[in-house]
């Protein structure tokens, strides 16, 4: 199973161009515990921290590699804070071309690790990610060195890999298989955008395509210190904003407004709103997600369910509303976000079984 099963709502590529790990297909689950604490009576995650590398990004890079190659391009020049990065790496590994990264200064060490070991060059840039400056002069020197390279520049966005992000699409067009009664809300998380673009567009396709009856709100999520997108949805603006970025949760930091426009207006054509988190709730969510619904998820993956949680204490959802959150990274991503998580816990050491048997018992109240 892969994207490519929709390949007709997709861009046009070669079958030979299809490159493909297995990503999509991802499972939605129930929420058991956290939805019904809500007040939530049908709150479904989308579990893209289940794709090969990790997150959902897997579907952005197969659709950008293969359409790079299909463009006789024969390498990747791209920037990242992690998870574009992996999954570009995975699948350049498998394409056999060379991947070379522009990584955000404050990219956790896991994510390095996992980028390396799939063959890519890795350079970290000084102020990358918060400075907004650093950021326009990374990002407007790229295409150049991209052509200098031969290669194809693919940042994780409309604005610059418009044929890679159409399979961040294909996102919605799982949700309308797997719940073809379809839903209220959808709630996603957004640095630049470009997820909640993404999938803001796949239900618009599917009406288009008379695949679904109604489409559901799309919801944009953003980190208070990252707040280009959810105010200006929430005021009414048409226009995103640029920021001084100062959250501290990986891969929501873009202080630019990149794909921010064009997301207000699918959000609010959809019916969806803004929603600004602190990054402590988005902490906690993650916390939740892991001890309530055993889903391991880094912070930015529990972003879409802090701003969900906000938005049913506003009154904004109603208890019977069919609601999914995307969770779009694995806990396994942020090394320091799962030590945080469970500091306070540890391993004890026993001395015997005895010892461990019996605080067994005092666990379980026996």
């Amino acid at each position: 199973m892969s994207i490519w099963k929709y390949a007709d709502l997709l861009p046009p590529l070669a079958e030979s161009h299809r490159i493909s790990l297995g990503e999509g297909n991802t499972p939605l689950v129930r929420s058991r515990q956290i939805g019904p604490a809500a007040g939530i009576k049908n709150l479904f995650f989308k579990l893209e921290s289940s794709n090969p590398t990790g997150s959902y990004k897997d579907r952005f890079a197969v659709a950008a590699v293969g359409h790079l190659l299909g463009a006789g391009k024969r390498a990747v020049l791209a920037t990242s804070s992690g998870n574009a990065g992996s999954a570009l790496a995975a699948v350049c590994a498998a394409a056999q071309i060379p991947c070379c990264l522009a990584i955000t200064e404050s990219a956790p060490e896991g994510k390095l690790r996992q980028m390396l070991a799939y063959g890519a060059r890795l350079f970290r840039i000084r102020g990358f990610g918060p400075d907004a400056q650093v950021y326009d002069a990374v990002t407007q020197g790229l295409p150049q060195l991209a052509v200098e390279m031969g290669a194809a520049m693919q940042i994780s966005a409309f604005c610059y890999a418009p044929l890679g992000m159409a399979g961040v699409q294909t996102i919605s067009y799982e949700l309308g298989e797997q719940l073809p009664g379809g839903m209220d809300h959808v709630f996603t998380q957004a640095g630049g955008g470009g997820l909640t673009l993404g999938v803001a567009r796949g239900f618009e396709r599917l009406l288009q395509e008379g695949q679904i009856d109604r489409g559901p709100a799309v919801h944009c999520v953003q980190p208070a210190g990252n707040d280009t997108i959810a105010s200006a949805l929430r005021q009414g603006a048409a226009w995103a904003r640029e920021c001084n970025c100062t959250t501290a949760i990986g891969g929501l930091q873009v202080p630019r407004v990149a794909d921010g426009n064009e997301t207000i207006a699918s959000c609010r054509a959809s019916g969806g709103n803004g929603y600004l988190i602190d990054d402590s709730s988005a902490y906690a969510a993650q916390v939740r997600l892991a001890r309530e619904e055993g889903i391991f998820a880094e912070p930015a993956g529990a972003t879409a369910l802090a701003g969900m949680l906000d938005a049913r204490e506003r009154g904004e959802l109603e208890a019977d509303a069919t609601v999914v959150c995307l969770v779009t990274g694995s806990g396994f991503k942020d090394e320091v976000s799962s030590a945080r998580m469970v500091e306070a816990v540890g391993a004890p050491m026993m001395e015997d079984f005895n010892q461990f048997r019996q605080v067994c018992l005092e666990i379980t109240g026996e």
